[in-house]
């Protein structure tokens, strides 16, 4: 975004503290993620440091500090997910993309998520590609659905 696009950013705010997290919503909207420039930016027309912005945007998982991949990978980790094997598929994930929870693919292909629950426990464990459910998943089955989103 250029400063241009920031000032119509914050054209509906007023600047006040209690529009941080607005602020950090429309951001991502626009960007996929909240950027250093963003950050910057944001801390300029509000006010606080940077600091203060990441510590409440890390609070919160809905934002996110890296560019997205084109599809989405979210691995639950509620309890049934985690009990039946939800721990071996972020293994699997890890290795077959070289990427750790939090982080996008250099070719921008895939991001990589654990979640702490996608609410399907009676088909743990559950990976979620995009909208796409799959369910009671192993090893071998999330290998081959990866080479689906290649």
């Amino acid at each position: 975004m250029t400063p241009l696009d920031y000032r119509q950013l914050f054209t509906d705010f007023k600047g006040t503290e209690s529009d941080l997290i607005p602020i950090l919503q429309k951001t991502q909207d626009r960007l996929g993620y909240i950027s250093p420039e963003a950050t910057k930016e944001i801390s300029r027309f509000l006010k606080l440091s940077e600091n203060q912005i990441f510590g409440v945007a890390s609070f919160y998982s809905q934002f996110r500090f890296t560019p997205p991949g084109r599809n989405s990978i979210k691995i639950c980790m509620g309890t049934a997910c985690h009990v039946k094997g939800g721990q071996i598929l972020c293994e699997t994930v890890e290795r077959n993309l070289g990427i750790s929870p939090g982080q996008t693919t250099a070719d921008q292909k895939f991001d990589f998520h654990r979640v702490a629950c996608l609410g399907c426990c009676a088909l743990a464990p559950v990976v979620q590609i995009n909208d796409d459910i799959y369910s009671q998943i192993n090893v071998t089955k999330l290998q081959e659905i990866l080479k689906k989103y290649e």
